[in-house]
């Protein structure tokens, strides 16, 4: 009876042994997978005409769909007339200048003005000292936490960078205030932001391992925020050799439209912003469209902001066809507004379009690369990369929405003048925020800013910043 029992249990074993070699058979590219892996090519003339031109020429030409090329024409139903297209150059500013530049239209308008622009490495600068500052803050209250905690590894692999978003637009600006282009003009390095990024993130990590020694020596945070407050003094050094030193004060004047020039006025950046630019930004509201989440509920992104004191992301997440018809109403009235969108999908630069079916890359390849918008979010397909402004929309005569256009930040003479045409369907698909202002929005919705928003982490798909 032993015996009988000892043999089962071998049988047992060597079965076992059996169907776990079968499973890695299984899990690993033997010769038997692999000939069955090169059945998907069948090098017939066809797919060796296709070899020798996928492989020898620029996939996007080859997939390119000759059949929308000619979509539509540039002409809108509904556009804002905007004065001058700005170039942000090797730099992740977008941000900055879409919000500004929402800004920079009302400004124009209400001073009868020849043309006006306000200045991005003003803001820039506070912005980079204030994220070296939300960094060093971070890094001090997780300083008993050891490097492989999740925040803390998430604040080291993202000490700073150039992009952002509406939230930091509105604080760094009601804090700092704004000053004319030609008060504090671009830099070399805030047209071309890459070294003075890898230099201020070189050194805040630097600045971080020493908090850390800090604070495991003494225990004592309060010695941690005096040493805090000299680095800052080192990171303000930086950005002064970089971009230069920011204005407190300066005396600023401008030609209107019929060759008057105005008097000659004395002013601070605050107070520029609030006697001459007068934009409220308390007056607008972020909507978001992420259908991987509940609709018609507020959210929050945790570490979401550019300062320490600052706001958080915050956001009321509707369907993009309903957020469609406020845009659309913001347009009709000469409102433009702040935009941001997954801009590399599907973009054909040239033409300066975004539409859906501009690329076939299935056709192509035979090979199916097709997900809704749920599943490109949650798989870190598609995110929203880039800011631009909202300038006009086409309406039909039934009051459809039939395309809509984009001021964008990359020079006169990319895309379509310095212009992208989008399709309402790519708008779907690809918008994610918009900036509107309060009074086209309904009552019902805006009362959804009142309720507790559902926190997320800063490792949210949600959290990449525009660029």
């Amino acid at each position: 009876m032993k015996a009988l029992k000892i043999l089962q249990v071998v049988l047992f074993i060597l079965i076992s042994m059996s169907i776990l070699a079968q499973n890695d058979q299984k899990r690993t590219i033997t010769p038997a997978v692999l000939d069955q892996i090169k059945k998907s090519v069948t090098l017939d003339a066809t797919t060796r005409g296709l070899i020798n031109a996928i492989s020898g020429n620029d996939i996007q030409q080859l997939a390119l769909n000759r059949n929308t090329q000619d979509f539509t024409d540039m002409y809108f139903s509904n556009r804002v007339n905007t004065k001058g297209i700005t170039n942000q150059k090797s730099s992740g500013r977008c941000w900055l200048y879409t919000g500004l530049n929402v800004m920079r239209v009302q400004v124009i308008n209400r001073n009868d003005m020849e043309s006006f622009e306000l200045s991005q490495t003003y803001p820039f600068f506070w912005d980079q000292l204030e994220k070296a500052n939300l960094f060093l803050e971070g890094i001090i209250q997780s300083a008993d936490k050891p490097l492989d905690d999740k925040r803390v590894d998430w604040l080291l692999k993202n000490p700073i960078g150039d992009g952002g978003q509406w939230t930091g637009v509105v604080d760094i600006i009601e804090k700092y205030g704004v000053v004319p282009s030609d008060i504090m003009p671009d830099s070399k390095n805030s047209e071309n932001t890459r070294w003075m990024s890898n230099l201020l993130s070189t050194k805040l990590r630097a600045q971080a391992v020493l908090l850390r020694k800090l604070f495991s020596e003494t225990k004592n945070v309060s010695a941690l925020e005096n040493k805090k407050t000299e680095m800052l003094g080192e990171i303000y050094r930086i950005l002064v050799f970089t971009l230069g030193e920011p204005p407190t004060e300066f005396e600023w004047r401008y030609k209107k439209n019929n060759g008057e020039i105005t008097a000659l006025t004395h002013y601070t950046p605050l107070s520029f912003y609030k006697e001459f630019v007068r934009v409220n930004l308390a007056d607008y509201v972020m909507f978001m469209n992420d259908p991987s989440r509940e609709y018609n509920k507020l959210y929050e992104i945790d570490y979401d902001r550019h300062m320490y004191e600052g706001g958080n992301w915050k956001y009321i997440n509707l369907p993009a066809d309903e957020i469609a018809q406020f845009a659309k109403q913001s347009l009709v009235n000469g409102d433009v507004m702040y935009f941001s969108c997954d801009v590399g999908k599907q973009l054909n630069k040239d033409k300066g379009t975004l539409d859906v079916n501009n690329y076939d890359y299935s056709d192509l390849f035979g090979v199916d690369f097709t997900m809704d918008k749920t599943q490109r979010i949650q798989t870190f397909e598609s995110s929203s990369s880039h800011g631009m402004n909202l300038v006009g929309v086409d309406i039909g005569n039934d009051g459809s929405i039939k395309k809509w256009l984009l001021e964008n930040s990359w020079g006169a003479t990319a895309g379509y003048n310095g212009f992208l045409v989008m399709t309402n369907d790519w708008f779907r698909e690809y918008m994610f925020r918009l900036v509107i202002k309060k009074q086209y929005i309904p009552e019902i919705i805006l009362r959804i800013l009142e309720t507790k928003p559902t926190l997320l982490p800063p490792w949210d798909p949600m959290f990449l910043p525009e660029n």
